[in-house]
């Protein structure tokens, strides 16, 4: 008889080998222990095929139990969400749905694992997502939710976790769980991240983004680890409906002439070390070749500094933050969102105008205060540096002001989608303030290439 066992984020396959000849393609063979090995991931197709093939076999794999889930209250699902379910169903629950943010990813969840009746694991990529899931699930089912991340460990029939705490931990606990959910699950296929999918044996996956196109080209391994993709919606799809009606508007600023003068200065600087050394940033290594070449020399090293320098006049310059205290005074009596590329402009605002600055280096306690204090509206604008581009649940904020960013479209929908959640009245509006006649506006242009934006501006 075959035997399918568990073992540290892998399967054993043990049996006679003429046996396993439905399976032989997912099976390498393992030396050490005289037996056949398979991602654990590859659980469902193995044992399915065994099952059709009607070979006799012991599953000593799986560890986790048929539940009776029952959410509480009634949730109709609105028909995006229903049409996403039900493509989910008929794919025999594995798949990637992708909706813009606001539009009720959670609520799929929900009625994912009320389907499945199988303990549960929701992977999210920070602790405040993983927070966030833990509360509402706990409320959605009235259970003891699970959470690994941030200092806890604990597992139960529904579990929340970081993509970083269920990696390391999944060659014990793979085996727990038969619905997988990844929330923002275009960032699984990075190195590590994956292996939280290749080791875990769960039949049933979800996974959830706005976004899942990867710059590497890495979501076709995200439909590998998760199944294919199943159903897409986009803003302009539920916007004024579903999503509160929104505006973008580009907002020029032009530098000082000191900072014009300092800018030009520094850019030629960097770019002409570039040329001299055949650095080209057109390339794919253009960056990390630069930083090599710039770390050999004096005059490397003064290339950098010219590069970092026309970088933050163009991020920060007296200009765009005088910008910025005109849109907060003009809308000194809503919700506001500042945005910012790096640590070092989001505290500059900061310290200028007195406000809340949330960066990577923001303390968890520290963090979840400033949070709280905005959507009470103790705090009525808030600076982020990137760590409340996703899952942040503030359907508070109405204003959006992007200081600086990268030329990432899914940064851009990310920043935009933040402000998207309904609420009776909302107008959302996104400024985007762009340094003329700098690299930024190369970078605007280049994160602008969306269907979803491809419409008139206010």
């Amino acid at each position: 008889m075959i035997k399918v066992a568990f073992d540290l984020g892998s399967l054993i396959i043990s049996g006679p080998v003429e046996s396993l000849q439905p399976v032989a393609t997912l099976l390498r063979w393992d030396d050490r222990i005289d037996a056949f090995r398979a991602e654990a991931r590859h659980y469902a197709p193995i044992v399915l095929a065994l099952h059709r093939a009607r070979t006799p076999y012991e599953d000593r794999a799986r560890a986790f139990e048929p539940r009776s889930f029952r959410p509480r209250g009634d949730h109709a699902p609105r028909p995006h969400q229903k049409k996403a379910f039900e493509a989910w169903v008929q794919a025999e629950g594995r798949g990637v749905v992708v909706l813009p943010t606001g539009a009720g990813k959670t609520l799929i969840a929900r009625m994912a694992i009320t389907r499945t009746q199988r303990d549960t694991l929701i992977l999210a990529p920070t602790i405040n997502l993983v927070q966030q899931w833990h509360d509402q699930l706990g409320q959605a089912f009235g259970e003891r939710i699970g959470m690994l991340g941030g200092g806890e460990y604990e597992l139960q029939p529904i579990t929340v976790s970081t993509y970083d705490s269920a990696y390391m931990h999944m060659e014990r606990i793979g085996n727990r769980f038969g619905l997988l959910i990844c929330d923002e699950c275009h960032h699984l296929p990075a190195a590590t991240t994956r292996l939280a999918a290749l080791m875990c044996v769960a039949p049933y996956r979800l996974g959830l983004t706005a976004t899942p196109e990867r710059t590497d080209g890495g979501e076709e391994d995200l439909f590998n680890l998760l199944g294919p993709l199943l159903y897409r919606c986009e803003i302009t799809d539920l916007e004024g409906e579903f999503l509160a009606p929104y505006r973008l508007e580009e907002v020029p600023v032009i530098l000082d002439e000191d900072e014009r003068q300092a800018y030009d200065a520094a850019y030629a600087h960097y770019r002409e070390f570039a040329r001299a050394t055949g650095v080209s940033f057109s390339k794919p290594n253009g960056w990390s070749q630069f930083i090599m070449v710039c770390g050999r020399s004096r005059e490397g090293r003064e290339a950098m500094a010219a590069y970092r320098l026309q970088k933050r006049l163009a991020r920060a310059s007296r200009a765009k933050l005088r910008m910025v205290w005109s849109l907060l005074r003009r809308h000194r009596h809503e919700r506001a969102l500042l945005f910012t590329d790096d640590n070092d402009t989001a505290y500059a605002i900061g310290e200028t105008f007195f406000l809340p600055v949330i960066t990577h280096k923001t303390k968890i306690s520290e963090r979840s205060r400033f949070l709280e204090g905005f959507r009470a509206g103790e705090f009525p604008f808030l600076v982020n540096s990137r760590v409340l581009n996703e899952g942040i649940d503030l359907p508070e904020v109405s204003v959006g002001i992007i200081v600086s960013g990268s030329g990432s479209i899914r940064e851009h929908v990310q920043r935009l989608g933040r402000l998207l959640r309904p609420r009776a009245g909302k107008q959302a509006i996104l400024y985007e303030l762009v340094s003329q006649d700098t690299a930024e506006t190369f970078t605007s242009k280049r994160r602008r290439q969306h269907a979803a934006y491809q419409r008139e501006e206010g």
